[in-house]
């Protein structure tokens, strides 16, 4: 074996060690629908989101959660069964994302929402776009 062709196999060999090393699977990005108006309901949604991150970890999925029609209160800052569990899951990296339509019919504004919501113009589309992109569907 030449001098030449053992570089080349221990450069491959090292290669694909590295490589497999950093390979890691991207996140499964879900997507949550929260439309339930019922604030136990939707704390047990919550729950159910800390328990996820917990038994499979927040390396392998990637939360979004979508709140419009009467889900939209389980994202408001005042909401006192929700909001600790809501900033406890942002620090994790779930993502929240309020439906403007749902905060003008239910006569909210921005300020009503922790700063660790986003906002979309309608939660519907936002669903289904989401979706479009690869995010897999879940309905506590």
């Amino acid at each position: 074996m030449t001098a030449v062709r053992a570089l080349l196999l221990l450069t491959a060999f090292f290669g694909l060690i590295g490589g497999a090393q950093a390979a890691q699977p991207e996140p499964v990005p879900i997507v949550m629908q929260m439309t339930v108006g019922d604030s136990d309901a939707q704390r047990r949604a919550f729950l159910q989101i800390a328990k996820v991150l917990e038994d499979i970890g927040p390396d392998k999925v990637r939360i979004e959660v979508v709140a419009y029609e009467g889900g939209i209160h389980a994202l408001l800052a005042d909401n006192q069964d929700t909001a600790t569990l809501l900033a406890a899951l942002a620090r994790q990296g779930v993502r929240f994302k309020a439906c403007r339509i749902s905060m003008r019919s239910h006569g909210l504004k921005e300020d009503d929402f922790p700063m660790e919501v986003d906002f979309v113009p309608a939660g519907a589309p936002e669903m289904v776009r989401l979706q479009l992109q690869g995010y897999r569907y879940w309905r506590p």
